[in-house]
């Protein structure tokens, strides 16, 4: 499949490891430099599901 018809979150993907690359990252730091941007997604993600308080 080209790059140009993937969908979305493998074109970021594909352009993350570029960048990594790119810039000499080492392994293990990419490792852990994703694994606080995951938390930091899934944080987020928890607040927007959260019912709005003056809702109620």
């Amino acid at each position: 499949m080209p790059l140009e018809t993937a969908p979305d979150h493998i074109k970021l993907a594909v352009d993350l490891i570029e960048i990594l690359e790119t810039n000499g990252i080492d392994n293990r730091t990419a490792e852990l430099a994703l694994e606080v941007v995951l938390k930091d997604l899934r944080a987020k993600a928890a607040v927007q599901q959260l019912p709005d308080s003056d809702k109620f």
